[in-house]
């Protein structure tokens, strides 16, 4: 057993005690009665960074909630780390769907029970604790560190690009370490190396004037839902594929490599479909599930609505409707420029007979660090080391706009190294993190600053 285990085993119950203390406090960034919390919260960072042995530690206020800074740099040839996680937590409704209160951590079956625990105050604070085992163990640490720690990441972190913009030479790093994402399956050491972009739109449709008598005026007017649907209808072909002209040009194809590791992943298709209900799986021909749910750019109606929906009956043709349509985007792909061509293509199959009108709600790119690119590679290592297995590597669907602004503004690779699971009900009731996977993601982080300190 290394120092660093030995330590981490010695200590690891004070350290879930403290992250009980954190999950305790309800710091929802989203509530503007939670203000308080969330200045309470990032005191609290605060006080652990500080016990942890970091230095020059600032909480920086922003138009909303702050971000808190610290660091250690002491090296003056040694590569620097930034070290990047989010304080803030999701609101908990429905909360008669929890078996125990949100705020009041429970520990059950190795698991602990509470709003932020894996998404994302148990993955960062294995970081915080991963620095002060290193330099109780070893005085001093293999790399530079710093720590950015924000509160509104739940809420689309509308000041950090603001924040990495005027203090992009306090934040300088040659690498950026996350843990925000999930591990392939249970006891899996996953590296996430690509993240999809997002373009999110919302369609309008208006016909007459007011809604009518579908007996009277049945058949003889538009019908704005009939004819959005049918809208909607023609944004996928026969194959899945998305139909708006120009959508796939800058699609940065799967490589051969990337397909092979896919396939190391041992994806199980029947638990999949058995998992969520479904009784066939569908998408874009010629690609996998893993490959389309990861890797494929996609298109898909969020929301639709129009006329009467309630209990009942009411027998009216509409004069409204309108849908939310989000796309996910892989690298390359401008959210900008597909959100243009979306709003083209929208009004060329629109029938004449509706008023339409399109709106580009918000958007982000994607964003991916190669496999061979040394700070997965130091990544890499040191899951494998924790596990004692071998690392696999994939690539998310879903979207953290943040970790492209690090890329652009920092020039900065990130990696996501992920210790939550998929399963542990993030953003839902009864969001738990697994306190096995929180001991290994400390000795990932003290691993990975190790291996990063080689280079």
């Amino acid at each position: 057993m290394t120092g660093v285990q030995q330590f981490v085993d010695n200590n690891l119950e004070r350290f879930i005690s403290e992250l009980t203390e954190l999950l305790k406090i309800p710091s929802i960034s989203t509530l503007p009665e939670n203000t308080g919390d969330i200045v309470k919260c990032a005191d609290f960072v605060v006080e652990r960074l500080r016990e942890a042995g970091l230095n020059n530690i600032t909480v920086y206020p922003t138009k909303r909630h702050p971000v808190v800074y610290a660091e250690w740099l002491e090296l003056k040839d040694a590569p620097t780390v930034l070290i990047y996680g989010h304080y803030d937590v999701q609101p908990v409704d429905p909360v008669e769907l929890w078996s125990t209160p949100p705020f009041e951590p429970v520990i059950k079956d190795g698991k602990i029970y509470a709003r932020g625990a894996t998404d994302d105050k148990g993955q960062m604070y294995m970081h915080i604790k991963s620095v002060e085992t290193l330099l109780k163990t070893t005085g001093t640490l293999p790399v530079n560190v710093k720590f950015l720690i924000e509160g509104e990441e739940e809420i689309g972190s509308p000041n950090l690009e603001e924040f990495l913009t005027q203090k992009k030479e306090m934040l300088k790093a040659d690498a950026v370490l996350v843990s925000d994402t999930a591990l392939f399956e249970t006891g899996l050491p996953t590296i996430t190396y690509g993240l999809r972009g997002l373009a999110y739109m919302q369609v309008d449709v208006e016909g007459p004037n007011r809604d009518l008598h579908s007996g009277t005026y049945g058949g003889a007017v538009p019908n704005p839902i009939n004819l959005l649907a049918e809208m909607i209808a023609k944004l996928h072909d026969e194959n899945g594929k998305v139909t708006i002209p120009g959508f796939y040009d800058d699609v940065v194809q799967l490589t051969q490599a990337e397909r092979d590791n896919f396939k190391k992943l041992n994806f199980n298709l029947d638990r999949y479909k058995e998992s969520i209900g479904i009784n066939d799986i569908y998408g874009e021909a010629g690609y996998t599930t893993i490959e389309r749910a990861g890797a494929r750019p996609t298109l898909d109606c969020n929301g639709i609505w129009g006329g009467f929906a309630g209990s009942g009956a009411k027998t009216v043709i509409p004069s409204k409707a309108g849908a939310k349509i989000s796309m996910r985007l892989v690298p390359n792909q401008d959210h900008k420029k597909i959100a243009e061509l979306f709003t083209k293509y929208i009004y060329e199959i629109a029938p004449p007979a509706l008023k339409v009108t399109v709106q580009d709600l918000h958007g982000g790119p994607a964003a991916m660090v190669p496999i061979d690119n040394p700070v997965i590679k130091a990544a890499s290592n040191a899951m494998s080391k924790a596990f004692g297995k071998d690392t696999v590597y994939t690539r998310e669907g879903g979207s953290i706009p943040i970790i492209a602004s690090f890329q652009r503004i920092l020039e900065a690779p990130a990696v996501l190294m992920g210790l939550g699971l998929n399963t542990e009900n993030l953003h839902s009731p009864n969001e738990h993190f697994d306190l096995g996977n929180f001991r290994l993601g400390i000795l990932c982080s003290a691993y990975f600053l190790q291996e990063f300190g080689k280079k």
